[in-house]
C-alpha cells in the first residue's frame, strides 16, 4: 500500500463514481479502478458496494475513510515541512481579499515580501467576508482581509485600517452639493448594494433600519467598479467605503453620512487550531510588521 492508493480511494469516495474521480485526477477510470481494487484485496474487505447504481461505502470502507483522510492530511504536512527546510526557497500562500478593499498599499507589501522570497508563490482570490471566513475555516485559504467583527473563538485576527462608509450619488442628484447627509434622509432612495456574500450589505442594512427605514434595494453586486457605474448611470445611490470613494471618477460624487455615520473596521484572519506553513507565517509576520510601520507613518 503507498499513498497514491488511499489518495486515489479518497476522491472516489468523494464523488462516488470512479469516472468522475478519474477525471479530476486527470487519469484513466481502469488505473483508479485496479488501484482501488488492489487496495481492497490488501485489506481484506470491500470498500464500496457495487451492486447498486450509484456507488456506496460499506461500513469497512467508511472506517477506513476517515483513516485515510488522517494519513493524507499528515502526508500533505509532511510536504509542507520538508519544502519549509529549504530555508522559504518555495512555497506557495492563499490570500483572501474582498473586491471592495483598495488593495494597492496591501498589493504593495504583497510584492516586497515577494522580492525577498522570489521563489514563494501567491494565490489571490476575491471574495466577500463571510466566504473569505468560511475558506480560511475550511483550509482553502491560509489567510483573508475580512471585515470586522469575526469568530474569535475559531479566528486569529490583526486589524489595520478603520474607516467611515460615505454616500455616492450622481452629480445631479438633490444631496449632491451637501456636505453630509443625515442617514433617515435616504429612506426614499433606491440603493445599490454589495451582494450577501459581503459584511457590509448587512452592516448598511442594520443601519438604515435603525435610523427608521428598510432600504428598498433594487440591485446588488460584488464588484465596485459596477456599482459606480449603475449609480453614475442614475439607477440610485450606494454607500462605498472612503477610500474606494477617494478612486472614483467624475461621473459620481461622494457625500459624507452622519446620525449614523457607518464604520467597518478591516482586519487579517487566521485559523487558531490550523496548520500554517512557514511560508505563511513568514508572510504575516512581515505584512503585520509593514503594516503596523504604515499606521505610524499615517
Amino acid at each position: 500500500m503507498d499513498i497514491k492508493h488511499l489518495q486515489y480511494f479518497i476522491e472516489v469516495s468523494k464523488f462516488n463514481s470512479f469516472s468522475r474521480a478519474a477525471d479530476h485526477l486527470y487519469i484513466t477510470q481502469p488505473t483508479i479502478s485496479k488501484m482501488v481494487k488492489n487496495l481492497e484485496t490488501e485489506l481484506g474487505v470491500a470498500l464500496f458496494d457495487r451492486s447498486r447504481k450509484q456507488l456506496t461505502l460499506t461500513d469497512a470502507g467508511r472506517i477506513i475513510l476517515e483513516q485515510a483522510k488522517l494519513i493524507d492530511k499528515a502526508f500533505k504536512n509532511l510536504e509542507i515541512e520538508l519544502d519549509n527546510l529549504t530555508g522559504l526557497k518555495k512555497g506557495h500562500i492563499r490570500i483572501g481579499l474582498p473586491p471592495i478593499f483598495d488593495a494597492h498599499y496591501f498589493l504593495k507589501i504583497v510584492g516586497g515580501f515577494h522580492e525577498r522570497y522570489p521563489g514563494i508563490t501567491f494565490q489571490l482570490v476575491e471574495e466577500g467576508s463571510k466566504k473569505i471566513e468560511e475558506d480560511v475555516a475550511n483550509n482553502l485559504l491560509d489567510v483573508g482581509v475580512i471585515v470586522l467583527p469575526t469568530k474569535n473563538d475559531i479566528f486569529e485576527h490583526f486589524s489595520f485600517m478603520e474607516e467611515d462608509l460615505k454616500l455616492i450619488l450622481h452629480p445631479s442628484h438633490p444631496l449632491a452639493e451637501r456636505k453630509e447627509v443625515n442617514l433617515a434622509e435616504l429612506a426614499n432612495e433606491s440603493f445599490i448594494l454589495f451582494n450577501k456574500d459581503f459584511v457590509l450589505n448587512d452592516r448598511i442594512i442594520h443601519s438604515c433600519n435603525s435610523a427608521g427605514f428598510n432600504p428598498h434595494i433594487i440591485s446588488e453586486s460584488s464588484q465596485p467598479s459596477f456599482i459606480e457605474k449603475m449609480v453614475a448611470g442614475k439607477l440610485g445611490v450606494s454607500l462605498l467605503p472612503e477610500s474606494v470613494c477617494n478612486q472614483l471618477n467624475k461621473n459620481v460624487k461622494s457625500v459624507k453620512v452622519v446620525n449614523p455615520s457607518i464604520s467597518w473596521h478591516l482586519a487579517i484572519i487566521w485559523g487558531k487550531d490550523q496548520y500554517f506553513s512557514y511560508a505563511a507565517k513568514e508572510w504575516l509576520n512581515f505584512t503585520i510588521e509593514q503594516l503596523k510601520m504604515g499606521n505610524q507613518e499615517d
